[in-house]
């Protein structure tokens, strides 16, 4: 799209897009568990121990939660505003996991790090980086925001 511009009351074309993308990083409150790191990497190598707990859970804190299953390295987020987003295991290594979405509506995905913070307990905190245009910020960053805490939320719960 070509705009035109005033620059000292001379009138210049401006090339490129309005729709300008940027990553966005949004992170999670510090949840903190009861379990070792290496209690964490045992849970985070396979996430299908989380469908169990969440199974457990009471129905309360299930709706909270909403429509979430876990396979063993994917994790489907179902919403009535975009369907089902898949979040697929990308990378595992100690104190670390990247999740990258297949089915989102834009280009996003989310690192889940946790630290040692006692003998047998560990800080989690969720990150999500999307690609977002520069406009739709202010509009969704809030939404996106309430996501990312309630992701940390349910990985410190289910963890």
């Amino acid at each position: 799209m070509t705009l035109r511009h005033s620059v000292a009351g001379v009138r210049v074309p401006i090339r490129g897009s309005l729709n300008v993308k940027h990553m966005s990083k949004f992170s999670s409150k510090p949840a903190t568990v009861n379990y070792s790191v290496e209690d964490l990497d045992a849970k985070f190598a396979d996430f299908s121990g989380m469908q169990q707990k969440l199974e457990q859970l009471p129905e309360e804190q299930k709706s909270r939660i909403g429509d979430v299953r876990f396979t063993n390295d994917s994790i489907v987020i179902t919403t009535p505003q975009v369907g089902a987003i898949t979040l697929r295991a990308a990378e595992r290594r100690s104190g670390f996991v990247r999740l990258h979405a297949e089915s989102s509506p834009v280009p996003m995905g989310i690192n889940i790090s946790y630290k040692p913070v006692g003998d047998n307990a560990s800080e989690i905190i969720g990150e999500m980086d999307v690609d977002l245009p520069v406009m739709l910020r202010p509009l969704v960053g809030p939404a996106l925001q309430k996501a990312v805490d309630q992701f940390g939320t349910i990985f410190a719960s289910l963890a």
